[in-house]
């Protein structure tokens, strides 16, 4: 072949190629763009859910699934501020994993939690073991084999600590391009403000004795609770608890020692119920307790179980043993046969239970029966 032929050729394969080429790069830029569209429209999405979700439990566990999905990994934990005290961040979504330990934490100040605040972007376990000497909160952190460490940030405040665990491999590669870096510290900015919402309003209807709920968040859930059974033909019951006597043990002990009573009573309350129970601190040393989806049998079981946990537990105060019983009440709505207006109105009946108990021996479960 001439010389010249060859140029021709050449020319002529360049100027096929060429448009071909241009072509390919429009359609990846295309893709690009929808891409990021797509994950804008997400975003809204995200956001809208969040602002929707203000239990906290609740919302721990929409943000975990959701960085899940969006992130294509197998499993996510988030660490965030005690709520009460404000001295550390706690693994709140662990509940599994650890069913028998005490929940991870890690202190509000350590130089993990530094660094973190000061990168203000996501980071691997391995580079954050090189830029701070922090051996106790490194430890903490590997327990839950994060894939990517990232800092959930409100108004200069770390308010959490999102760990995304083990990524499903893509074209056998696990690592997060700063796309998707970008996007999750955008979730976690989403997040943040979420987290900051739902615990304000968590403080805000929490006992700071107790740690129960407070009376108006009480009655509110309840009065949610009896409108939706009244819908589905449900059942809602209510226990009232009284602790016997409890005037004796600020006479005799002083008011610390009734404090830790109404903490040691509370505590036991709530270890006996589920996670989908409400038990609150009605007043001075009387407790509330909302059981949903519960019938007059499993109530009376329940209220007689805490009655008998609290009666055999040896309550402790300055090597003193302390026995502490308490009464209580049980009412039940019910759409046919006890079918009340009101939350204020399951409650009263509950309240008149457990003055049928008190009347008659203290220490001990009452009924409400509906004349």
């Amino acid at each position: 072949m001439s010389k010249i032929k060859k140029v021709k050729k050449a020319k002529l394969s360049q100027e096929i190629i060429q448009p071909v080429q241009v072509e390919y790069n429009q359609i990846e830029q295309v893709v690009q763009f929808e891409k990021r569209i797509y994950d804008l429209e997400q975003l809204l999405d995200i956001a809208q859910s969040f602002c929707q979700n203000l239990d906290f439990d609740n919302l721990l566990e929409s943000i975990v699934y959701i960085c899940m999905a969006q992130m294509h990994v197998l499993g996510a934990e988030i660490f965030v501020r005690d709520l009460l005290l404000n001295e550390q961040l706690i693994l709140e979504t662990s509940r599994n994993l650890f069913p028998n330990e005490e929940k991870l934490s890690l202190p509000i100040n350590s130089p993990v939690t530094s660094k973190l605040l000061e990168l203000k972007k996501p980071i691997v376990l391995e580079e954050l073991k090189s830029s701070v000497n922090d051996p106790e909160s490194i430890r903490v952190l590997e327990i839950v084999s994060p894939t990517l460490i990232v800092p959930l940030i409100q108004k200069n405040h770390l308010n959490g600590i999102l760990l995304l665990q083990e990524r499903i491999a893509i074209d056998n590669d696990t690592s997060y391009t700063d796309y998707e870096q970008n996007l999750v510290m955008s979730i976690a900015s989403l997040a943040s403000v979420a987290i900051n919402n739902a615990s304000l309003l968590e403080i805000s209807s929490t006992d700071m004795m107790t740690h129960l709920k407070l009376k108006f968040y009480f009655f509110n859930t309840l009065t949610q609770a009896i409108d939706t059974a009244a819908t589905h033909n449900g059942k809602v019951s209510v226990l009232m608890f009284d602790i016997d006597f409890f005037k004796k043990f600020n006479d005799t002990y002083g008011h610390e020692c009734g404090d830790a009573v109404l903490i040691g009573v509370a505590e036991l309350i709530k270890s006996s119920l589920r996670d989908v129970d409400i038990a609150s601190r009605y007043g001075g040393e009387e407790f509330t307790v909302m059981l949903n989806n519960t019938g007059k049998d499993e109530a009376m079981l329940v209220a007689e179980r805490i009655r008998l946990t609290i009666e055999s537990h040896d309550f402790v105060y300055n090597g003193e043993h302390l026995h502490v019983t308490i009464s209580g009440g049980v009412s039940v709505f019910d759409v046919e046969e006890n079918p009340v207006k009101s939350a204020n109105d399951l409650v009263k009946q509950a309240d008149s239970a457990l003055y049928q108990s008190k009347q008659t021996g203290r220490n001990r479960i009452s009924f409400y029966q509906v004349k």
